[in-house]
């Protein structure tokens, strides 16, 4: 994979508080109406480095690191839920307190959930979503019984297993390695064989940031939260949903099935990709992204 070099200046760190906790912001561009880029579960802003000269072409990009991940705060679950409702509040009070106006959101994987609860709690806030390989969520309590008889049988062993903190906190140290990280991306991109260091070392270090597995305890405890197709029926910002048909995580036929809801306008496969498309073959997705900035109604 070919490492793009941001042409109109490499990315700034900049820090943003948020109820006392301290959040990673990049900035870029400063033509058309905003887009904010939200990352999918263990990413972070290097996550869309690939895309962000592309899009400041067509509108001002906002790019954040969730609150645990990246370099963003990872305070103690003890102290707050993770969550989908969390991170929607977080990008809602973000858009409010440094952009200042509605904007279009582009998301992958747990970040597309997460956009769409911001455009449900704040339906004036934002104008657009495309949404990539949204997470399905297909380990949650409210889908068991869609899951096979051995799975729902094992559900209640799983959970108890999952919520030993020490526990977690062994198999978060087995995963948290660069080799380990490595092979994740390889089988999340199943056209390349060759996988970007600079995207290893970014997602390497922040497991290695203080709070993070506790972070991964908290995220794997989940059985109960927001769904995409809970959260469709209420948007009312139009929806476009990109999709590798290659995804090992949430196959595209399942995908599919949201494209049935009012708000969606679009569903557009992807050939041959996997989980985060816009990664993995930025030149083919980018004029993608770039088309649909240009057919919003607040282009320009």
């Amino acid at each position: 994979m070919v490492v793009v070099v941001l042409a109109a200046h490499d990315p700034i760190d900049r820090f943003w508080d948020w109820q006392g906790q301290s959040i990673r912001y990049w900035q870029f561009g400063d033509r058309g109406a905003p887009v904010l880029l939200v990352h999918g579960f263990g990413a972070c802003c290097e996550h869309w480095r690939q895309n962000i000269e592309a899009i400041a072409q067509q509108a001002t990009v906002y790019v954040i690191d969730l609150l645990g991940f990246g370099q963003s705060a990872k305070p103690d679950p003890t102290t707050v839920r993770y969550g989908i409702e969390l991170w929607a509040q977080q990008i809602e009070a973000f858009r409010q307190a440094v952009i200042g106006q509605p904007v279009r959101l582009i998301a992958n994987s747990i970040g597309c959930v997460v956009a769409l609860q911001a455009a449900v709690n704040q339906p004036e806030g934002y104008t657009g979503l495309l949404l990539i390989d949204c997470a399905l969520r297909q380990i949650d309590d409210k889908k068991l019984a869609q899951q096979p008889l051995g799975r729902r049988l094992g559900r209640p062993l799983l959970k108890a297993a999952v919520r030993q903190r020490g526990l977690a906190d062994w198999l978060y140290r087995q995963l948290a390695k660069p080799s380990i990280i490595e092979r994740i991306l390889k089988l999340a991109y199943p056209s390349s064989d060759r996988i970007d260091p600079e995207l290893v070392e970014a997602l390497y270090a922040a497991t290695q940031a203080p709070g993070a597995s506790g972070v991964f305890w908290a995220f794997i405890n989940l059985f109960d939260d927001p769904l995409a197709e809970q959260l469709l029926p209420h948007v009312q910002a139009p929806v476009t949903f990109f999709w590798g048909d290659r995804d090992p995580w949430e196959p595209i036929a399942l995908g599919r099935q949201l494209a049935d809801f009012p708000c969606v306008k679009a569903f557009v496969p992807l050939a041959g990709l996997g989980h985060c498309p816009h990664d993995e073959a930025p030149e083919q997705v980018n004029p993608q992204i770039v088309e649909w900035l240009n057919s919003s109604p607040d282009a320009g």
